[in-house]
């Protein structure tokens, strides 16, 4: 499983614009007065506000290179203060192996950049978001039912990463771990780390590379559609 886009809501659209096209200086390929369209790497980003409800917040990473992290920890940093948990501004995970680091956008989300080491790919130039953000790494997707939301996505071919078996009570990891691309199911109340905020449901919607959609609508109902389009 390979993301080709992601739509967020969000509130503050015009912020976020500034945020993440000004600031950040992710590629702009589409914008109204309700949306805009960013290029994260290979993938699509876009945020929109339209019929918009509450203040939604989401959690997603990016993949970076392997040997740009210190280098793209200190280009955020420029930018937007880092999160910190357990007085660390960084997460170290061994067992992957990569480096983490986490902020929050205009919006509330709560944005990663993620350097695995044994897949990311390396890169000589100087880091910038246009070209040393690789892809989109993983978005969260909160259900009220994570058994029956990962059976569905099992369906249309998206596994757990180790093949374990699906928990409502943990994070599920739903795609692939040689690519380093996930779709994060999990459920309500459950906290999200390097943050203050617990997940929580909200629209969204996500396109595979196979043109296979999953969906959380406007009645916070999950939506999975698989491309039978085998031309």
């Amino acid at each position: 499983m390979e993301i080709k886009s992601v739509t967020l809501h969000t509130e503050s659209i015009k912020e976020m614009r500034k945020f993440y096209v000004d600031s950040f200086g992710f590629p702009l390929i589409n914008e109204d007065e309700n949306s805009f369209r960013i290029v994260i790497g290979s993938n699509e980003l876009e945020f929109t506000s339209e019929d918009v409800k509450g203040k939604p917040y989401y959690h997603f990473a990016f993949n970076i290179p392997s040997n740009k992290f210190d280098e793209a920890k200190s280009w955020v940093k420029e930018r937007v203060s880092l999160n910190v948990e357990d007085g660390e501004d960084e997460a170290d995970f061994s067992h992957l192996p990569a480096h983490a680091l986490y902020f929050y956008d205009p919006a509330g989300n709560i944005v990663e950049f993620i350097s695995r080491h044994s897949i990311s790919e390396e890169m000589v130039e100087p880091f910038s978001a246009d070209k040393g953000v690789l892809n989109i790494s993983e978005i969260g997707l909160t259900v009220d039912d994570a058994i029956d939301a990962g059976e569905r996505l099992i369906d249309i071919g998206i596994h757990e990463r180790d093949n374990s078996p699906l928990t409502s009570t943990t994070l599920n990891f739903m795609g692939d771990s040689s690519k380093g691309i996930f779709i994060i199911l999990t459920q309500p109340e459950r906290k999200w780390i390097f943050s203050d905020k617990l997940s929580a449901i909200y629209p969204l919607e996500i396109i595979t590379t196979n043109n296979d959609r999953i969906a959380i609508n406007s009645n916070n109902l999950l939506e999975v559609n698989k491309n039978d389009d085998k031309k």
